[in-house]
Formats: C-alpha cells, sequence, structure tokens
C-alpha cells in the first residue's frame, strides 16, 4: 500500500457540495492498494501511520505522533498514487489493486487506524471528491509497504 501523510491543522473533503469527512489538527492521508496488497500490509501501515513522529514536541522537534497529540486523520482513497509515468505523457495505473480489492483495503486500513486509537473520518470511495486541507509545516510523508 501506498500513503502520502500530511500534516494538517484542518482537512475537509466534500462529494457533491457536501461535507463527508473532516478532521481538525492531525493527518490528511491519501492511500492507494496495489496489485498483491493484503490486509497486513494495511494494518502494517496504519501501526506506522499512527506513530510517525511529525508533531513537534515542547522543544520545536519532530518528535511526537498523531496519538501523542491527540490528533485526527481524514483518510481518503487515491488510486492516482499507482501512477507510473515511467513511459509517455500519460501515466499508466495497472498496478493499483482492483476497484473491489482498492475498496475493501482502504476501509481496512481507516477501521485499522481507528483501532489504534486515531479518530478517523474517510472520504467516498471512487467518488469525485473535492479536497481541501491547510498543510502544517508544510509536512508530506510518503509510505510505501
Amino acid at each position: 500500500m501506498r500513503a502520502i501523510l500530511q500534516r494538517v491543522s484542518e482537512a475537509t473533503v466534500r462529494v457533491d457540495g457536501k461535507v463527508v469527512g473532516q478532521c481538525g489538527p492531525g493527518l490528511m492521508i491519501l492511500v492507494c492498494a496495489m496489485q498483491g496488497d493484503t490486509e497486513a500490509n494495511a494494518d502494517l501501515l496504519a501501526a506506522k501511520v499512527s506513530k510517525c513522529r511529525i508533531f513537534e514536541d515542547e522543544a520545536g522537534k519532530m518528535n511526537r505522533s498523531v496519538l501523542d497529540i491527540g490528533g485526527s486523520a481524514l483518510v481518503v482513497s487515491q488510486f492516482t498514487l499507482a501512477a507510473d509515468t515511467s513511459r509517455g505523457n500519460r501515466p499508466g495505473f495497472s498496478s493499483a489493486a482492483a476497484p473491489e480489492d482498492g475498496r475493501r483495503l482502504y476501509e481496512h486500513f481507516a477501521r485499522a487506524l481507528a483501532d489504534l486509537g486515531v479518530p478517523v473520518q474517510t472520504g467516498q470511495f471512487a467518488a469525485d471528491m473535492k479536497v481541501s486541507l491547510v498543510n502544517d509545516g508544510p509536512i508530506t510523508i510518503w509510505m510505501e509497504f
């Protein structure tokens, strides 16, 4: 699985003009399931995300996790993280998981993160979403498992 973590002050996702998910201080997480990924990959990613120390401590060092700060997460599916741009000008997405597997693993990841104690809201799988966020830092981290 691939993910982009963004440390945010706030983030919101809308579908058809209606807010379907949001978070306050914490993480905006874009997630993509790849071919061959399993629930074990999703669990590993959730564990790593929950403990990733990208929030500042009292000394101004990135030494605290989303759990440490009592933050929340907005998890949004984004199959375009599977983009292959090695040939031509049009990205290929054949390495992304099939839609039914992608949905299952995306939902599993969100549940696993919540089970670890991070309050989670989500976007809507396969919808045309409008995402807005305030990247705090900016801090953006790429992960793959």
